[in-house]
């Protein structure tokens, strides 16, 4: 085998040429393919016994076996007559050597005709080169794809959000970390449906396409079904149906699916996202607090190796017991204003305008303390912690404190300062939930265009009789991020929502 000491130039280094020019060249090399009666777009099938990784997992195992290898060339290194292509699959990267001898002087030549970016199968044998690389070195090799588009240099290492964003495809190409980040969402999504089958759920499925889009406090997305002749809003939550099937005894449910909410973009939100919702019966808000925590353990046990989560150089122990606390004690704690000294509206404008609060005239004494709460003490909730107890005016399908009518039994989990989920203990009975729709619609009238509107049928399905239940919504996509180091919710969605070009 030839030294690998020679100096040689990597393809993406020689002269630019456009983009349009590249892609006329490579049309050409098609057509002369197609011509020959080698048009690699007529290759239905490739050989693939064996990943990069798994080489250079098992390489003591493998040395001199004979694999088969596919992927996209990536680099290439020409040294004449011999020459190192490197090629990735979807687990990691692997060097070729290609050499005039070894495939012929004729399939040699065609080979050097191909371009960085095409896709090959290799068929060849594992071994070690000089330099101690871990390589196959090729027997044969054949092109199954031809990429049209160079990966040009601009785009190593291709760090354009934008670009990212709009052309995944490219991202994944040119940036292996990204790929690495949705196979650790995947990762994620097993171990949450191992942990709760564990438990005894049963996943389900249940509407997107709803005429009343309950549940949550958000603006829908109008459509219209023609058949039909009726509109209908895509679902903002999964609640109200995970509910019905509660009241049909099923007991344990949950669903992992995509809501959507006609909201702003920024980094923590998306308006179609992922979420994940459940409902046990014969429990309360202790509960899921209980099984949170388990299973955000669980998780990251599962996925990290380590219960112990750093983001952006931040360290979060899963393992010790989390932080419990009532949102009136953070507003005490953060902003030093004792709420259960509030008795009035007035106060507590009052003390709003003090401590520079926004607030709006629709605006309740629990809606304001809710408002400080956010204001002061959401930033500082690092460490995982459950704050509970909310005013029942931002809770319109939780069940009341015993004795203190003013609260109900909900909680927030945060983590890094974020909302990761939200939990209640969840309002069984009819008449009350009828009062809170009441309370909703008239929120809705009064300009409030995320309030809730009355679900008849749920209340129906109430009257029929509901468990005392517990439930909670996680978002997976904040988890993800958290669980990937990810600055933004759009570098783990693979195709985030964009505003069109053309606008």
């Amino acid at each position: 085998m030839a030294e690998e000491n020679i100096n040689v130039t990597p393809v993406e280094e020689v002269e630019e040429v456009s983009t349009n020019e590249q892609r006329a060249i490579r049309l050409e090399k098609l057509e002369a393919l197609q011509q020959a009666g080698k048009d690699p777009f007529e290759i239905t099938l490739a050989e693939q016994t064996i990943t990069a990784a798994e080489i250079n997992d098992r390489f003591e195992e493998l040395e001199n076996s004979e694999v088969t290898i596919c992927g996209r060339i990536m680099t290439w290194r020409d040294m004449g007559k011999a020459n190192f292509i490197d090629i990735r699959d979807r687990s990691d990267r692997m060097q070729i050597y290609v050499r005039i001898n070894d495939i012929g002087e004729e399939n040699f030549a065609e080979f050097k005709k191909w371009d960085i970016g095409d896709i090959v199968e290799v068929k060849g044998f594992v071994f070690r080169t000089r330099r101690g690389e871990i390589s196959v070195h090729a027997q044969q090799i054949r092109l199954i794809s031809k990429s049209l588009l160079p990966l040009a240099e601009k785009y190593h290492g291709l760090t354009d959000t934008d670009t990212r964003y709009r052309q995944r495809y490219l991202d994944l190409i040119m940036n292996p970390e990204v790929k690495d980040t949705f196979y650790k969402r995947s990762a994620i999504l097993r171990a949450i449906r191992k942990y709760l089958d564990g438990e005894n759920f049963i996943e389900v499925e249940t509407p997107i396409l709803v005429s009343n889009a309950g549940g949550a406090a958000a603006r829908p997305f109008m459509t219209h079904h023609n058949a039909l002749d009726e509109d209908f809003k895509l679902r903002i939550s999964l609640e109200l149906y995970l509910k019905r099937l509660i009241v049909g005894g099923m007991e344990r449910v949950y669903e992992i699916g995509r809501v959507f909410r006609n909201e702003g973009c920024d980094t923590r939100h998306n308006p179609e996202f992922t979420l994940m919702e459940l409902y046990q019966a014969y429990t309360d808000y202790n509960g899921m607090m209980d099984l949170t925590e388990n299973l955000y353990r669980f998780v990251a046990q599962e996925v990290l190796g380590t219960t112990k989560v750093v983001y952006n150089g931040v360290e979060m122990d899963l393992g010790k017991p989390f932080e419990r606390i009532t949102m009136v004690d953070a507003v005490k704690k953060y902003a030093g204003v004792d709420w259960n000294e509030v008795e009035t509206l007035e106060q507590a404008r009052e003390l709003a305008d003090k401590h520079h609060v926004e607030y709006e005239k629709r605006h309740g004494k629990g809606d304001i303390l809710a408002l400080f709460f956010e204001e002061y003490a959401e930033e500082h909730l690092i460490q995982p912690t459950f704050v509970m107890d909310h005013p029942i005016e931002i809770s319109p399908l939780t069940k009341k404190k015993p004795g203190n009518p003013d609260y109900v039994e909900r909680f927030e989990f945060f983590m890094n300062g974020w909302e990761m989920a939200n939990a209640y203990s969840e309002l069984n009975d009819p008449i009350d939930q009828r009062e809170r729709f009441k309370a909703q619609e008239a929120l809705l009238a009064q300009g409030d265009d995320e309030a809730n509107t009355t679900d008849e049928d749920f209340l129906t399905a109430l009257e029929y009789g509901m468990p005392p239940t517990g439930g909670i919504g996680f978002g997976i996509d904040r988890m993800c991020m958290l669980l990937t180091d990810s600055s933004a919710i759009r570098d783990v969605l693979l195709f985030p929502t964009m505003k069109s070009l053309d606008k």
